[in-house]
């Protein structure tokens, strides 16, 4: 019997290629790998993992099972797995349940089969596999050292499941590491999400009205990149902090009911549902592109749209035309998924090294201190965000300087004055 579903176990050869890529590019994680393989501090510890199935998870992945673990992997979302590199894990003898395509039943029974061996330890993007242990099988958190999660959707979550008394085992929020959201976030989501976008349509970024919708951290990456690219870029918001954030950085903020009305592209960043929603698809103008690159797809109210929708045809990968009852044409990239791997392949290999360091590191620092942990959602020390910066720095051949004993003596010295 195998203990993999995947696409096709022929395609292993192209997605070791494609891991062999990321490896080149992700030294950080390999130099752990390279520091841990021998100790095997996992070894005993059966992980859990739901997460994008890419080429820099592969190397997430393999590090992992390096270290001592015993591994058992689903993806995160119905249209993100990369189905090259699942056959090349699952040729790796490493169990996975993935495939591109699935439907939501597929993509549950995946998560329920990775829960199977009894994990010990669970890593997870948007903590669909957390809510499925507390929600469907709480008799395993029992023997749940803890978690780790991804995003920041799922750090929110997990923060008010806490907050209610109803968190079964620690969880560590590898999304809010400095070295995780100010890089991965801003500039992993900035790059790849334009990278969906051009995949899928081929148009020119320059010039077009480009609206952002959300300015956190992905937010931000993305309207960053998109007015490098040359775009008018609007901002809208909810939180008076961020759209004054925006508007400081140059950016015109308004209204979505406003901004709908003159946006050519438009890309959601909230995690938040029915941000655009009908009145806004009515209003729109013929031939507006639409796409999202949150984490779930409630962002976009397609429901709604197809409402309001005479027919529907594919115009491309990852693109369908609706053509409205009034005539109009919007167009939906990625069936409203995340954009930036379901229409392209991710954030690049470099800053997912970061990222995928600190969940390492956090999963090695849950299976000697979990037990002992409260049940809430715990930050990542600073020392291991400043350790994982300097080893990043040190492979860029970047030098920084240090305090000396005197200066780190007068950062401390409270009586001194002007």
């Amino acid at each position: 019997m195998t203990n993999y579903k995947i696409k096709d176990i022929v395609l292993a050869d192209e997605g070791k290629l494609k891991i062999q890529w990321a490896e080149s590019r992700m030294p950080v994680l390999m130099s752990l790998r390279e520091k841990y393989e021998k100790e095997k501090p996992l070894k005993g510890m059966r992980i859990a993992g739901c997460l994008h199935v890419t080429k820099e998870t592969a190397v997430l992945v393999k590090t992992l099972k390096a270290a001592g673990a015993d591994v058992s992997w689903s993806g995160c979302n119905p249209l993100s797995t990369q189905d090259d590199v699942a056959a090349a894990l699952a040729s790796e003898d490493i169990s996975i349940y993935a495939w591109h395509g699935q439907s939501v039943e597929d993509f549950y029974w995946c998560i329920d089969k990775t829960l199977e061996f009894k994990p010990t330890l669970t890593l997870d993007d948007g903590a669909d596999l957390i809510f499925r242990v507390h929600n469907k099988k709480p008799e395993l958190a029992e023997n749940i050292y803890g978690g780790t999660e991804e995003t920041t959707t799922g750090v929110h979550r997990l923060r008010a499941m806490a907050e209610a008394g109803k968190l079964l085992y620690p969880i560590v929020a590898v999304n809010d590491a400095e070295t995780k959201w100010d890089f991965d976030n801003i500039y992993g989501t900035g790059q790849s999400s334009i990278d969906g976008i051009l995949r899928a349509t081929s148009v020119l970024i320059a010039g077009k009205n480009f609206v952002v919708s959300g300015f956190g951290h992905c937010g931000r990456g993305t309207a960053m990149r998109a007015k490098g690219m040359g775009a008018n870029v609007i901002v809208t918001e909810v939180d008076p902090i961020q759209a004054l954030k925006a508007t400081l950085e140059g950016y015109r903020v308004m209204k979505m009911d406003d901004a709908v009305k003159i946006g050519d592209i438009f890309i959601t960043a909230t995690g938040m549902k029915d941000v655009i929603t009908k009145k806004h698809f009515e209003s729109m103008k013929d031939g507006a592109i639409v796409c999202n690159t949150g984490h779930y797809d409630c962002e976009l109210n397609l429901k709604e749209l197809n409402s309001i929708t005479e027919q529907i045809k594919e115009i491309r990968p990852n693109n369908e035309e609706y053509t409205l009852k009034n005539g109009k044409r919007i167009y939906v990239l990625a069936k409203g998924r995340l954009v930036n791997l379901a229409a392209a392949e991710g954030h690049p290999s470099e800053v997912m090294d970061m990222s995928f360091a600190n969940q390492f590191l956090a999963l090695l620092y849950l299976s000697q201190n979990g037990k002992k942990l409260k049940h809430k959602v715990h930050d990542v020390s600073e020392e291991q965000d400043q350790h994982i910066a300097a080893i990043k720095l040190n492979t860029m051949g970047i030098e920084i300087d240090k305090l000396s004993k005197e200066q780190e003596a007068y950062a401390k010295d409270f009586s001194a004055g002007t």
